[in-house]
């Protein structure tokens, strides 16, 4: 009796597929290939990337390398700093100010001015 199960038990394990395996260990690779990008998307703080929300995003700001991308709806934009001067016609928009912890600030400027009766 022994030996019979001992011949069933030889046979079914020699009746499976040899790759089988390797199918549990594709999926493996894929669930460790997308957790690796949600990690890096996290990392670099670019939540903004996995959705439908607009955004701007300044990176190395100040620098040489500086560059700037923007999302508005499916359109991504990228636009680089380069050494050039802008020339053309304009106006003044707007102030910028870069805080101790290196943030900067934008804060545009309004059509109308603060007036002396307000005390400001």
């Amino acid at each position: 009796m022994r030996e019979s199960r001992l011949k069933k038990r030889r046979s079914n394990w020699q009746d499976e597929d040899p790759l089988s395996g390797m199918a549990n260990l594709f999926d493996l690779a894929m669930v460790f290939a997308v957790a690796l990008m949600v990690a890096l998307v996290v990392r670099f703080e670019m939540i903004e990337m996995l959705t439908q929300a607009d955004f701007t995003i300044v990176k190395n700001p100040g620098t040489e390398d500086m560059e700037i991308i923007i999302r508005k709806g499916e359109e991504i934009e990228r636009y680089t700093a380069t050494d050039a001067a802008g020339d053309g016609r304009g106006r003044r928009v707007g102030v910028a100010y870069q805080l101790e912890d290196g943030r900067i600030i934008y804060v545009p400027e309004t059509e109308d001015p603060p007036s002396a009766e307000n005390g400001e």
